[in-house]
């Protein structure tokens, strides 16, 4: 599977009111992004199950789920200290550089590394990981998370990421479509 340059991670709750994750994600897809996460994890697992395959059903989508399998999922993403799958697709959610080694040695197609700056779904989480721990060949693409948008989405390529991985900027945006834009021109894709 291709690593994208841009990776949304979904978060219905930081959407602006009215606004549905399907249309968002939707909206995304249409500006140009190839991969979402489906995060969701309050979300009973039949409900959880029917909005991974309405994403999977966007025409250029490829869907990842978080942390539990999604038959329409094309693949997994991980948290740090979850155990390998016995089979297929799947990234790891990484904090430092040791965790990216571990992603590497289990099969990992890609780490994403957090947080790369102060982020305000998680206001408290930190402090941001040593921006030259994004270069380096650590035998897997780095995608930089937390915190990024499209005003440091190029430093963090300049850092050395593969790649930016992105939440509130493009939940909590009155335009998610042209937030995606911007993030991708920012990142070279």
């Amino acid at each position: 599977m291709n690593i994208p340059r841009l990776l949304l991670l979904t978060d219905r709750s930081q959407l602006p009111a009215g606004r549905g994750l399907i249309d968002a994600v939707r909206a995304c897809a249409g500006a140009g992004l190839t991969h979402v996460v489906v995060r969701e994890h309050d979300v009973p697992p039949p409900r959880r199950e029917r909005l991974v395959t309405a994403l999977a059903a966007v025409d250029g989508l490829t869907v990842l789920s978080s942390r539990l399998p999604a038959e329409a999922a094309a693949g997994l993403h991980l948290s740090a200290d979850q155990a390998q799958p016995p089979s297929g697709w799947f990234g790891r959610s990484c904090h430092d550089l040791g965790e990216v080694r571990r992603a590497a040695a289990e099969g990992a197609a890609y780490a994403t590394l957090s947080p790369f700056a102060a982020t305000a779904s998680k206001p408290d989480y930190g402090p941001p990981v040593a921006r030259v721990d994004y270069a380096g060949h650590h035998g897997v693409p780095v995608l930089a998370l937390g915190g990024i948008d499209p005003g440091n989405a190029a430093d963090a390529r300049a850092a050395g990421a593969h790649g930016v991985a992105v939440m509130g900027c493009v939940m909590r945006a009155a335009d998610p479509a042209l937030v995606v834009r911007a993030l991708l021109r920012e990142v070279g894709a």
